[in-house]
């Protein structure tokens, strides 16, 4: 359906850690009601219900309103608060809630409603519950209805039989066109049929066929509102399935360069009026096809190009292509309201210095957007500072990014920690709830489960594991996740030796691991190349664990900077997670490497490619960070003169990715008759430490078989006497 979303972007982007309490009770209605009209109707059966929790697979919270009155029920976990809620399918006025408590009752609880299960009221209050049967009149409307327990009446949790919502509607179907930007300068807000809407969001990142199986627990976590960056013909399921939820969509519309620079395609906005009229009839396609939608919120075109266009241009060409962008925008605009004048248009970048291009160019849009997560208060500053008179919604933030943190001792973006990364988000929320009237809400980053690189560092639930983010997101959006059970903490992790690993061999990772809720504990410990390789992949290292928090990890083969990870999974469902860089290096070898900086020669190199020139002398020069390539071709050869008859007792050869498969050692007195010494036919690359026992002037690697497509290639060819 849509482009991956971006992991990360430029050191210039705004950015945005995490939430804070989301927006709490309203105040308390608790009124006297009249007794219930004839007319009333059974609401809630068979309609959506989640809770904050559930003790087990067979108290779901759908079994207290599935009619069964005494044979299926909903359970909680054993704390307080907790919360059960319903949605109505639509605004209904209210008359009646029965509720028929199990033996585990709520002895202090509130009955609540809310049009957009986001902002609630409080329509009846009770205080010294005794169980059984409660039925309570009340007065007032909504489409979702709660019970708030705030007391339970022992050590169990809450739990009920059927929780019964009786009231009347007028038949009308719940609001979903009239999305609108109401208000005036700095007193904006978002309303969707009329209703007050701050959006409550996640970035969206699970494949749509997997829709029904995560939206649910979206839902559980007080969103409101997913956002998408593309939006085509695939997109409907998602639609469909967020609708059913009672989630909205900010459908987003993709357009090149996406996602910051270095992303991909260059598109010329000043010339090329082929792509602009192919873009344009595109998203006039979609929004044609989903205006009517009850997901739709929003429209939402291009996703941080003024910033991405620095990847194409520069100088004047990059202002005019700048300026030829955000006009395009503003057509697109313009003919989205057109066809749909009940969603409103808006556009992301990640930095606010785009703003000026799309005040002066882009009038049309109802509200700007914005990506930012380390500096995400920054964006209040901006706005004010700017002079801005349309209101703006973060359409990602999260913990800080790679392209904004410090380096550690190894020189590689040092990633928060779990706890970090929560505060992040907390930060984040308040940030946005705190510009109130011009913020109107965010969608945070990201509701993903890949299990790599940018997964640990930005996802809510990689693997499906949630983390210390997941929780503080939903704290921010329901002020109730405080009573989860939630994941091990891993704090004070360290590697040893950070810097000096030995390929193949093993350090030491030590780290403090405790559980909130006192599960028992399981470990997991990942490698990635990223920084090496450029591999974001997390691959399981092979460890042992030494006791009190200690493992033994085997390093790579691969010189370079790896990050190791140590996962702590508690059985229910969450993990700790917590990295850290470990620098590979060659293992020492005793002696003195009698190679170094001697005449060196080879049978080709290559000249110019890449980092080359690659002499044959960067081989022998001690340096990890430079190489000897040949040509590709087979076979191949260097050699090194040690000047006169010299004791040869190991050599060490460390390999670029492109390695030999089968070579052989060849060591010589004068440089022309040749006897060898090793030889093998099984070559992997990386490192290869081989013992020789010879005395000799020349020794000279014959390499016959690659083992890729390309040359050889040698950082180092050390020989050790």
């Amino acid at each position: 359906m849509s482009p991956s979303p971006p992991y990360h972007g430029p050191a210039v982007r705004r950015a945005v850690p995490l939430l804070a309490l989301g927006a709490l009770l309203a105040s308390s209605l608790a009124l006297a009601a009249p007794p219930a009209q004839a007319a009333e109707t059974l609401l809630s059966q068979g309609r959506p219900a989640t809770a904050s929790s559930q003790e087990g697979d067979g108290y779901a919270p759908s079994a207290a309103v599935d009619g069964n009155l005494t044979g299926t029920r909903w359970a909680s976990r054993w704390s307080d608060p907790q919360w059960f809620q319903v949605d109505l399918g639509q605004r209904s006025d209210l008359s009646r809630v029965v509720l028929t408590w199990e033996g585990a009752y709520g002895r202090s609880y509130q009955i609540q409603a809310s049009d957009d299960g986001t902002d609630w009221r409080t329509l009846k209050t009770v205080t010294g519950g005794d169980g059984g049967t409660d039925e309570l009149a009340v007065t007032g409307s909504g489409r979702y209805v709660r019970m708030l327990g705030t007391e339970r009446s022992g050590g169990y949790g809450y739990s009920l039989w059927e929780f019964q919502v009786y009231g009347s509607t007028d038949g009308t179907p719940p609001a979903t066109g009239a999305v609108e930007v109401t208000g005036s300068q700095g007193n904006w807000q978002l309303t969707v049929g009329g209703q007050p809407y701050t959006v409550k969001g996640l970035t969206w990142g699970p494949a749509i066929a997997d829709a029904p199986k995560y939206l649910p627990d979206v839902k559980s976590m007080g969103v409101n509102t997913i956002r998408t960056w593309g939006t085509d013909g695939g997109t409907k399921p998602l639609l469909d399935s967020a609708a059913a939820n009672g989630l909205k969509v900010v459908n987003g519309f993709w357009l090149q360069p996406g996602g910051g620079p270095g992303s991909g395609g260059c598109v010329n906005y000043v010339t090329d009026t082929t792509y602009r009229n192919t873009m344009l009839t595109e998203f006039t396609k979609w929004v044609e096809a989903y205006r009517n939608h009850p997901a739709t919120l929003m429209w939402n075109v291009g996703n941080e190009s003024v910033l991405g266009l620095q990847n194409c241009y520069s100088g004047a060409e990059l202002e005019a292509q700048r300026n030829a962008y955000t006009g395009f925008v503003n057509d697109v605009a313009k003919k989205i309201h057109s066809i749909d004048p009940d969603h409103p248009v808006t556009s992301t970048d990640a930095w606010t210095g785009a703003w000026p291009y799309y005040r002066r160019n882009a009038p049309d849009l109802d509200l700007y957007s914005m990506n930012s997560y380390g500096d995400i208060c920054g964006v209040r500053e901006d706005w004010e500072q700017g002079g801005y008179t349309k209101p703006y919604l973060i359409t990602e933030g999260g913990p800080a990014g790679e392209w904004e943190v410090p380096d550690d001792a190894n020189g590689v973006p040092d990633e928060p920690t779990d706890v970090q990364k929560a505060e992040g988000y907390t930060k984040a929320w308040n940030c946005v709830t705190g510009h109130r009237g011009v913020a109107l809400g965010a969608t945070l980053f990201h509701y993903g489960t890949e299990h790599d690189f940018g997964g640990i560092w930005f996802n809510l639930l990689p693997d499906g594991l949630r983390r210390l983010s997941y929780y503080a997101v939903k704290r921010a959006y329901t002020a109730t996740a405080g009573n989860d059970n939630t994941p091990p903490v891993v704090s004070a992790l360290a590697v040893s030796p950070a810097s000096s690993a030995p390929a193949g061999g093993e350090f030491t990772v030590r780290a403090d691991v405790r559980d909130p809720d006192g599960d028992p504990i399981t470990y997991k410990i990942f490698l990635s190349g990223n920084y090496a390789n450029g591999d974001k992949r997390l691959v399981e290292a092979s460890w042992r664990s030494t006791g009190n928090g200690t493992f033994a990890v085997r390093a790579p083969e691969k010189l370079g900077v790896w990050k190791v990870y140590l996962q702590a999974e508690d059985g229910r469902g969450n993990a700790g997670i917590e990295t850290k860089s470990v620098k590979v290096v060659a293992p020492p070898v005793t002696g003195t490497n009698v190679a170094l900086n001697k005449p060196t020669t080879a049978s080709s190199f290559q000249p110019s490619y890449g980092d080359c020139p690659c002499e044959p002398a960067k081989a022998t020069d001690g340096r990890a960070d430079t190489r000897w390539a040949s040509d590709w071709s087979d076979p191949q050869w260097i050699q090194v003169d040690l000047g006169s008859a010299t004791p040869v007792r190991k050599l060490q050869l460390v390999w670029d990715p492109a390695y030999a498969k089968s070579y052989e050692v060849h060591i010589s007195d004068n440089g022309t008759a040749w006897r060898t010494v090793h030889s093998t036919t099984t070559g992997n690359g990386d490192i290869d430490t081989i013992d020789v026992a010879a005395t000799a002037r020349y020794v000279r690697l014959h390499l016959t078989a690659r083992g890729t497509g390309w040359g050889y290639s040698l950082h180092e060819f050390g020989i050790y006497g």
